[in-house]
């Protein structure tokens, strides 16, 4: 199969995902500066969740252009990604309600984790299929940022029961690891400007 509509898809939800997550952010009530402050946790959350979701289409991206073909069980692995990350407006928004409080920030990094095995399985399922001589299997190599983001997010769900704010710095520590594109799928490919 042709990845042209896997990708057109995949571009579909996650802009309607990042629509989803604006239209959440309401008008202040009050013309004041502190009527602005009041929303500053909903804002930080949408910015951090933004950072997020740009993140994944940026390397999702990147990854299927690095692959020719696709065949039914990619497309359910990205189905998988895709429902992961349709729940990041729900986490996002739980977690600016209420403060950065424990349990929203518990399922917040739930949600990040849960995101990250998907983009990992399907990476694994798309490496699976090209071979082990492929230009993406040679580009992700055991995937160790991958697995060590996975490692920080349970690290940050467990802080969370102790203090939220430390768990907040760990998924922002995840974003800085992954905000820049993936530079092996680049070295990898024929040349920079191509992707």
């Amino acid at each position: 199969m042709h990845k042209t509509r896997l990708e057109a898809f995949s571009d579909g939800v996650i802009a309607i995902i990042i629509t989803i997550m604006v239209l959440e952010l309401k008008v202040p009530h009050g013309d004041n500066l502190t009527a602005i402050v009041a929303l500053l946790p909903i804002f930080l959350s949408y910015v951090l969740s933004f950072v997020y979701v740009g993140i994944y289409w940026n390397n999702h991206h990147h990854m299927f252009f690095a692959v020719d073909k696709i065949n039914g069980k990619v497309l359910w692995a990205n189905l998988h990604l895709l429902f992961w990350l349709s729940l990041i407006p729900f986490g996002t928004e739980w977690m600016g309600e209420n403060n950065f409080t424990k349990w929203p920030v518990v399922v917040y990094g739930f949600l990040l984790m849960m995101n990250g095995v998907a983009y990992s399985i399907l990476a694994s399922v798309l490496m699976k299929q090209a071979g082990k001589e492929s230009k993406l299997t040679k580009a992700f190599g055991k995937d160790r940022k991958g697995k060590v983001s996975v490692l920080i997010y349970l690290l940050a769900i467990g802080l969370a029961f102790l203090n939220p704010k430390l768990s907040l710095v760990l998924y922002g520590t995840v974003a800085v690891l992954w905000f820049i594109p993936d530079p092996r799928i680049e070295r990898t490919l024929l040349g920079h400007g191509q992707i």
